[in-house]
């Protein structure tokens, strides 16, 4: 099976990542899990460039945006990884409208300090959802987190300069 139909396949929910995972068994997996493991936010956040961490992971190819506009309910299954990662981040989110839980800190959810690989995380996710034909939601996340990071948070002007120019 080739890189279009692997990623399209994985977020039919109909194959699964090159650890045998399928997108639903990543849904529900703790925060520790998806803090410490670094070979996943490929699949569910695909750019067209190759990652780091992950050199088996499929790109984002023009196949692959197309199908996502074509398919609402891969965009849907893309909304559904967002507020998983959302939630892993101490956000919530009511359609375009994400904004922080009540329990968010800066203890609790490393993000907001400043550097580290989930700063990486949220630079792609923004990007990916951008090239995955959600335009308003990759903004609405974009400037969430820009906000978020300036108010409760430490979070370097490189990381705000990277979310600003994700898209």
């Amino acid at each position: 099976m080739g890189n279009d139909e692997r990623l399209i396949a994985f977020y039919r929910g109909e194959g699964h990542d090159h650890k045998g995972r399928r997108l639903e068994d990543i849904w529900v997996l703790p925060s520790f899990w998806l803090e410490h493991t670094h070979d996943y936010i490929q699949w569910l956040f695909p750019i067209p460039e190759m990652g780091r961490f992950n050199a088996f992971a499929p790109l984002l190819t023009s196949e692959v945006q197309a199908a996502f506009e074509r398919e609402a309910s891969l965009r849907q299954r893309q909304q559904h990884s967002l507020d998983v990662m959302l939630d892993f981040f101490g956000l919530e989110r009511e359609n375009y409208v994400i904004t922080a839980q009540p329990n968010l800190s800066i203890q609790t959810h490393i993000w907001l300090k400043a550097g580290g690989h989930n700063h990486l995380r949220i630079t792609r996710m923004i990007r990916s959802l951008f090239l995955c034909h959600q335009p308003e939601l990759a903004q609405a996340f974009q400037q969430s987190v820009i906000d978020i990071g300036t108010q409760h948070g430490i979070v370097s002007e490189k990381s705000l300069n990277y979310w600003r120019d994700a898209i």
